[in-house]
C-alpha cells in the first residue's frame, strides 16, 4: 500500500463532455475490519485522505480521476474507507474491556421504545439511565476500596498471621514494624486509597484522551432546508455526533463521584471511633464537618447529572468551564482531608473485622439499582403505549433489560475481583473476615441463573432443532433438479436454522434480566437479614438446604474465580496478540457505535469519526465534481452508511444511491434501537436518497431484510440469496461452493447485478427506472431468514 503526501483535489469540476459528473462508489467494510487491498481488488492502493486511524483509499491508477471525467464516463470512481483502526488498533484496546458495563448501561440509553409528544418522559427516560451510569461508577470504585483499604489494608495488614504471608504489607503491620508510624489504622488506610484514586484517575485521563482521539471531530454543518425533516429520527440532527459538553460535565461529575466514594471509605471507620462516647471532641467535630462537606458535594454531582442531556439540535461546543475544572478539584480536595483526618494519631484504635461501611455501601447500590430498572420500565412501558412497535425488542422494554445486566455485570466483576484476592490474602481461610456478606450472597446465585439459562437454552437449541427439519424440505425447493445429498442438505438446512437464534436474542435477554433481578432481591433479602454468608446461615435448616447454600456458595466462588482468570487472561492476550484484540474488536464495533450519552467512562464512539468522515466525503464530492456516488455498505458499514446519509442535506441526499448487504439496520438496529431505526426512519431514509437496494441471505446470522411497510419494502429488498451459490458440483463451481452466511457477498452474481442497477441511475444520460417490479415480484416470494 502506497501512500499519497498530497491527496488529489477535489475541489475542481470533473465535469463530463454532456455536462454530467464522474460518478463515486465509497466502500464501507463492516465488522472485524480488512484492508483497502482487498476492498478493492488490487495490491497497489493509495490513501487519498485521512490518517493511520481512518482512511479513504483508491487504486493507484484512480488517483488523479478527477482530471480524467471521460475516462470514467462508463464506470466509478472507486474509494474504500478504512476505519477498522478505530476499535482494534493499537494494544490499549485491551484496558477497554474493564469498562465493559459502562458500555452496556450507555447502550440502554439508545434503546428507549419510539415516542412522540413525550419529551419530559423520554428526557426523564435519559436521566433514569444517567444515574445507573453513575451508580456503576461507584460501584466499580467501590470495589477498589473494599480491596485496597479493607482486604489489604484493615483486615490484611491489621492481622499478623495474613501480614507474615504478604510481606509487601510489611511496613503497613502493628506487629512486624512494632506499632511503627504507618502502622496505625487510618494511615494504613490513607496509604491504600491510593489505589482507588489512580483507577479514578485512570478512567478520567481515558475519557479526555480518546474524547480527543475518537469524538473530537466536527460533522458538517449546514443551514436547514424547506424539505427537512429530522422528527422521523434524531440521526439527522446536526449535533448528534458532537455531545462535548455533556461528556465534559458527565466525566466531571463521575470522575468526582468516584473521588468522593474514596474519601468516604477512608474517613468512615475513623469516623465510627471518634463518635464513641468519650471519643476526641475536635476530631468528631472534624468528621462532622467533613461528611458534611461530602454530603455537599455529592448533591452537586446529582445535580450535574440530573441537569440536562444532549443536545442534538446543534453543535454542543460551549463547556462549563467552573464546573467542569472545579467539580474533581473539589472532590480531590476532601479526599485529601479525608486522608489527613483519617491519619490522625489516635490511641487505642485497631483494626478488627471488616472496615465499616462495605456491606451497607453494596447493598445499597444494589437496591437503588433495582429501583431505577423497575422505574425505567415503567417509563419505558409508558413511551411504548404511546406509539406501538410490534417489531421492538421486549415490547419496549429492551433498555431496561439491558440496563439490569450492565448493572449484573459491574456485580459480578466487583464481586469477582473482592472474592479472588480475599482467597489470595487469605490462604487459611480464617485469618481475615473478607468480602462483605452481600457479595457472598450475590455470588452464590449465579449458579441458580446459569441452570436457568442453560434450560432457556436447551429450548431455544430444541426449537432450532425443530426448524432444521423444516428446512430440509425448504433446502430441496431452492435447488430443484439437483441429486440429492443427505449431508449437504443437512448442513444447509442447520446454518439456516441457526442464523434464525439471533432473533430469539429479546427472549434470551428478558429472562436473564428478569432473574437477575429476582435472585438479586433475594440475595440481597438474605444478606440483610442473616448478616451471614449462605452456607453459615443454613446451618440449622435441613439437610438439604444446608446442602444446597453450600455447594451454591462454594460453587458460585469458584465459577466468579474463573470468570475472573478468563477476563485477566482474555485482556493480556488482547494486549500482545494483534488478531486476538481484532476479535475484541468486534465487540465494540456494535456497542461503541453509540455516542456516550449516560456514561462517560465508557469506550470511546467510534462513529463520532466515522459518520462525520462519510459525510464530509459525500459531500464535498459531490460539491466539487457535479457527480453522484454510491455507497456501498456490508454489515455494520451499512448502518455507518445510513447515519451518514441522514447527516447529509436533502438535495445531496438526493444524489446518493446506497446499497447495503449482510445490513442489521432492521434486524438489529430496528428493533433494539426503534425510536433511531424504526420503521419510520428507514422508510424517511428510502425515499429521500435516490435509491436504496439491500441483499440477505437466509444464512446469514446477522444481516437481514429491512422490512419496510407499505409499497416501499419490496423496492428495497432483494432476496433472500442462495447460499450455497451452488448445491452440488456444476461447471462454473466444479469444487464444493462454501456457505458463505455473512461474509462475502461479492461472490454472489446479485450484487454485481444490483450494483450496475445503481451506478446505471447515476448516469444523466441513462435514468434507469427504480427496480420495482423485480423487487416487488422477489420480495413478494423470497422467504425471511429473521
Amino acid at each position: 500500500m502506497e501512500r499519497v503526501q498530497e491527496p488529489a483535489s477535489t475541489d475542481r469540476p470533473a465535469a463530463g463532455p454532456d455536462g454530467s459528473g464522474t460518478a463515486l462508489e465509497l466502500l464501507v467494510h463492516g465488522v472485524g475490519g480488512t484492508t483497502p487491498e482487498a476492498m478493492l481488488d488490487d495490491p497497489r492502493t493509495v490513501r487519498v485522505t485521512g490518517d493511520e486511524t481512518a482512511a479513504v483509499f483508491r487504486r493507484s491508477e484512480d488517483v488523479d480521476a478527477e482530471s480524467r471525467p471521460q475516462d470514467y464516463q462508463d464506470k466509478p470512481v472507486q474509494e474504500a474507507y478504512v476505519w477498522c483502526n478505530l476499535t482494534s488498533g493499537n494494544s490499549a484496546r485491551a484496558l477497554w474491556l474493564l469498562l465493559l458495563p459502562f458500555m452496556v448501561v450507555n447502550l440502554a440509553h439508545w434503546m428507549r421504545p419510539t415516542a412522540r409528544g413525550r419529551s419530559r418522559t423520554v428526557r426523564f427516560y435519559g436521566l433514569l439511565v444517567r444515574l445507573a451510569g453513575l451508580t456503576l461508577t461507584v460501584l466499580l470504585v467501590a470495589a477498589a476500596c473494599e480491596v485496597a483499604l479493607d482486604l489489604a489494608a484493615w483486615q490484611c495488614a491489621g492481622t499478623h498471621a495474613c501480614a507474615d504471608r504478604h510481606s509487601w504489607l510489611g511496613f503497613l503491620s502493628p506487629r512486624v514494624t512494632q506499632d511503627g508510624w504507618w502502622s496505625q489504622p487510618g494511615r494504613r488506610l490513607a496509604v491504600a486509597a491510593l489505589v482507588p484514586t489512580a483507577l479514578t484517575t485512570l478512567l478520567w485521563y481515558l475519557s479526555r484522551r480518546t474524547w480527543s482521539a475518537y469524538e473530537s471531530q466536527r460533522p458538517l454543518s449546514h443551514e436547514p432546508e424547506p424539505d427537512e425533516d429530522t422528527a422521523r429520527t434524531s440521526l439527522g440532527r446536526p449535533g448528534f455526533w458532537y455531545g462535548r459538553r455533556l461528556v465534559a460535565r458527565l466525566r466531571a461529575a463521575h470522575t468526582a463521584a468516584g473521588l468522593l466514594t474514596v474519601a468516604a471509605a477512608v474517613a468512615s471507620s475513623a469516623a465510627r471511633f471518634d463518635h464513641r462516647p468519650g471519643g476526641p471532641a475536635v476530631l468528631d467535630t472534624l468528621s462532622r464537618l467533613l461528611y458534611a462537606a461530602l454530603a455537599a458535594t455529592a448533591a452537586v454531582v446529582l445535580w450535574v447529572v440530573c441537569r440536562r442531556g444532549r443536545t442534538e439540535n446543534r453543535l454542543d461546543q460551549e463547556l462549563d468551564q467552573h464546573l467542569v475544572r472545579r467539580l474533581p478539584l473539589a472532590a480531590l480536595a476532601l479526599l485529601l482531608f479525608a486522608a489527613v483526618y483519617a491519619g490522625w494519631e489516635r490511641p487505642g484504635w485497631e483494626s478488627t473485622g471488616r472496615l465499616a461501611g462495605g456491606g451497607t455501601t453494596f447493598g445499597g447500590l444494589a437496591l437503588v439499582q433495582g429501583l431505577l430498572v423497575i422505574t425505567l420500565a415503567v417509563v419505558a412501558r409508558v413511551l411504548y403505549r404511546t406509539h406501538p412497535d410490534p417489531r421492538a425488542a421486549m415490547r419496549g422494554l429492551a433498555g431496561p433489560a439491558v440496563a439490569m445486566l450492565a448493572c449484573a455485570l459491574g456485580g459480578v466483576m466487583s464481586g469477582g475481583v473482592s472474592q479472588r484476592v480475599s482467597d489470595w490474602l487469605d490462604g487459611t481461610g480464617t485469618s481475615i473476615a473478607g468480602p462483605p456478606v452481600v457479595l457472598t450472597w450475590q455470588s452464590s446465585v449465579i449458579p441458580v441463573l446459569l441452570l436457568a439459562l442453560l434450560g432457556l437454552c436447551a429450548l431455544l437449541g430444541r426449537g432450532a432443532w425443530r426448524l432444521r427439519r423444516t428446512e430440509l424440505a425448504e433446502v430441496q425447493l431452492d435447488y430443484p433438479g439437483e441429486p440429492e445429498d443427505t449431508a449437504r442438505t443437512r448442513a444447509i438446512a442447520t446454518t439456516r436454522a441457526l442464523a434464525t437464534l439471533t432473533d430469539r436474542a429479546p427472549l434470551l435477554v428478558a429472562v436473564t434480566s428478569v432473574a437477575t433481578l429476582v435472585l438479586g432481591a433475594g440475595a440481597l433479602i438474605g444478606a440483610k437479614s442473616t448478616e451471614e454468608a449462605p452456607a453459615r446461615a443454613a446451618d440449622h435448616a435441613h439437610a438439604l438446604v444446608h446442602g444446597a447454600a453450600q455447594t451454591a456458595q462454594a460453587l458460585g466462588s469458584w465459577l466468579i474465580g474463573l470468570g475472573f482468570i478468563l477476563f485477566v487472561t482474555w485482556g493480556r492476550r488482547a494486549y500482545k496478540d494483534a488478531s486476538a484484540r481484532r476479535t475484541i474488536g468486534i465487540l465494540w464495533d456494535v456497542g461503541t457505535f453509540w455516542p456516550r450519552a449516560a456514561h462517560p467512562f465508557a469506550p470511546p464512539c467510534y462513529a463520532e469519526r466515522a459518520v462525520p468522515d462519510l459525510t464530509w466525503r459525500m459531500a464535498t464530492w459531490t460539491r466539487a465534481t457535479g457527480g453522484r456516488l454510491v455507497i456501498s455498505g456490508h454489515s455494520q458499514g451499512s448502518v455507518l452508511a445510513a447515519a451518514a446519509a441522514w447527516q447529509l442535506k436533502p438535495s445531496v441526499r438526493k444524489r446518493v444511491a446506497l446499497l447495503t448487504y449482510g445490513s442489521p439496520l432492521e434486524r438489529l438496529y430496528g428493533r433494539w434501537f426503534p425510536a433511531h431505526f424504526g420503521p419510520a426512519a428507514l422508510s424517511s431514509l428510502h425515499h429521500e436518497v435516490d435509491c436504496w437496494r439491500n441483499l440477505y441471505r437466509a444464512t446469514d446470522p446477522i444481516g437481514g431484510p429491512v422490512r419496510l411497510p407499505g409499497d416501499c419494502g419490496p423496492e428495497v429488498d432483494r432476496g433472500p440469496l442462495k447460499d450455497p451459490l451452488a448445491y452440488g458440483r456444476t461447471t462454473l463451481h466444479p469444487l464444493p461452493a462454501p456457505i458463505l452466511g455473512h461474509s462475502d457477498y461479492q461472490a454472489d452474481p446479485a450484487f454485481a447485478e444490483e450494483r450496475e442497477r445503481l451506478l446505471a441511475r447515476l448516469r444523466p444520460e441513462v435514468p434507469g427506472p427504480r427496480p420495482q417490479e423485480e423487487g416487488t415480484d422477489q420480495g413478494a416470494s423470497g422467504r425471511s431468514s429473521a
